[in-house]
């Protein structure tokens, strides 16, 4: 159920990180084996840690909060494909992507609360940006509600549903549609939501100013208006 021990944290984090730094890859595809997206943290660790005496919430700074850093400020687009279950930090982790496509047998549970815990993974800043701060807390406060997909798709939770059977198809065709985009455009997007999202409209325009001086250097923009003179299809190199 892809439960996140010590081993599975650092393995992800350091795919995130190559994955960042490779740009060859112009688009990112979160999901996972099996028959779970992610049931979050590996209670049977953790247990061991605390029955240790090692200090088991120490993955939250080692581990969690540089890896939702890593999917949310990923210089390309992100797609959480949600095979299954997403629980806990599984799920947090799908909320700092770009889009979520479901499978329609999907679902979230936000369990922190069940085992005495309060949220981590960025839950606490991305879910009350997807569904308001009211519904935020309700669903946080309810650890043991099942989340269905289609549930999640009203709330705002999921972008898409489509048939089990045809979810790793339609994310890769949806990876391979943004991947040939103008992704130093998604990237300078995505970092504009993000930024006014905690700033004035004054500073948000400043801020607009500076991404928009920068995609309007780039090879894709020139490219893009030539093809548009030209009227033909853009090519765009993500340069």
């Amino acid at each position: 159920m892809n439960a996140l021990d010590v081993a599975t944290k650092e393995g992800l984090l350091t795919a995130l990180r190559a994955a960042a730094s490779d740009e060859s890859l112009r688009a990112v595809v979160l999901t996972g084996a099996g028959r779970a997206f992610c049931v979050g943290q590996d209670l049977r660790e953790h247990v061991r840690k605390l029955n240790a005496g090692e200090p088991p919430l120490s993955t939250v700074r080692d581990h969690y909060n540089p890896i939702t850093l890593a999917i949310a400020q990923m210089p390309k687009p992100t797609i959480a494909a949600l095979n299954g279950v997403a629980a806990g930090a599984g799920a947090a982790f799908a909320f700092a992507c770009d889009l979520r496509i479901a499978a329609d047998n999907a679902s979230f549970t936000l369990a922190f609360a069940q085992v005495g815990l309060s949220a981590d993974s960025g839950a606490s800043w991305t879910l009350p940006r997807l569904v308001g701060t009211a519904k935020a807390i309700e669903l946080l406060f309810n650890p043991q509600q099942r989340i269905g997909v289609r549930e999640a798709a009203a709330l705002g939770l999921v972008n898409e549903i489509v048939p089990a059977d045809r979810l790793a198809e339609h994310a890769a065709a949806l990876a391979q549609r943004l991947a040939n985009g103008p992704t130093v455009s998604y990237a300078a997007l995505k970092a504009s939501v993000h930024y006014g999202a905690g700033h004035t409209l004054a500073e948000t325009l400043e801020f607009e100013d500076e991404m928009q001086s920068r995609c309007g250097a780039t090879a894709d923009h020139r490219e893009a208006v030539d093809a548009f003179l030209a009227k033909r299809a853009a090519n765009f190199q993500g340069k």
